[in-house]
């Protein structure tokens, strides 16, 4: 494995421009020994000529390497508290200090199940709530194609196994097969490309300043080194508003714990500075 993690790294970066040493040691030593098997390359040596005399085989690996799994309300927990508390307690600060938008930054939104459950949230509470609640949820991944199958919001049948049947007939059309979300839920969202470990710029520019109420930045931060994670959770922290709350995974709460972030909930995955 140090062979692979040392090698392809520094071959892709070579042809590509890439740097992928910031990726866990695991998780691309995996990706790398399955790029091998489905190029059918036994050894290390062919792999290295493939990528030399293929370089669309490179871009391959590269997209192998984008964490694109998520789906709606992915961790029950965490939703359960934000609807409940966290949701709530925003709505309740910011009226006090005649705030008068919510901000949210959803990062590595992959196709945007995660973005859409938490417009969801926000509309049905804010349904329940005496005055409309404003707000703005700025979605973004690195891919492209993976902020363009977000926009179009379309789904098959089986990736909403996890969305009770109220809520499929209220933010979906049926299209054949496929379910696609309302322009209703759209409307708020802001979906943009933008890279994590961007120097120019520590917030998406689309939001121009930051001061988020809410990151989520879930489900990500195990695929990288240490120093990336760290890098990753200072950005997060830089751009959060006063008293704003991050989420991360569940398998990912020691990370936060161990960076000063305070659980506001036990096992929520929910943490403020």
């Amino acid at each position: 494995m140090e062979e692979i993690n040392k090698t392809i790294p520094e071959l892709i970066l070579r042809i590509q421009g890439i740097d992928v040493s910031k990726y866990e040691g695991t998780f691309l030593s995996k990706s790398i020994q399955k790029r091998m098997s489905e190029t059918h390359c036994d050894t290390l040596d062919d792999y290295d000529c493939l990528l030399q005399s293929q370089e669309e085989e490179a871009e391959h690996l590269i997209d192998s390497l984008q964490i694109s799994y998520t789906e709606f309300f992915r961790n029950p927990l965490t939703f359960s508290v934000l609807e409940k508390i966290v949701i709530p307690n925003i709505v309740a600060r910011n009226a006090s200090s005649h705030r008068n938008e919510i901000r949210i930054w959803s990062a590595a939104c992959a196709a945007g199940q995660e973005t859409y459950s938490l417009a969801m949230l926000l509309k049905e509470f804010s349904n329940g709530y005496p005055e409309e609640i404003n707000f703005r949820i700025f979605a973004t991944d690195q891919s492209e194609s993976q902020i363009r199958d977000a926009q179009l919001g379309q789904y098959p049948e089986s990736a909403l196994n996890c969305l009770s049947l109220k809520r499929v007939n209220r933010w979906f059309k049926r299209r054949g097969g496929n379910y696609t979300v309302r322009e209703e839920l759209k409307k708020n969202i802001e979906f943009s490309v933008f890279d994590l470990f961007n120097k120019q710029y520590s917030c998406p520019p689309t939001s121009i300043f930051g001061d988020f109420d809410l990151i989520v930045c879930a489900n990500l931060l195990f695929y990288y080194r240490p120093k990336f994670r760290k890098k990753i959770i200072e950005k997060a922290g830089n751009c959060l508003a006063t008293n704003g709350y991050l989420i991360t995974g569940e398998t990912e709460r020691d990370i936060l714990m161990q960076s000063g972030f305070q659980e506001v909930y036990p096992q929520s995955a929910i943490f403020q500075i």
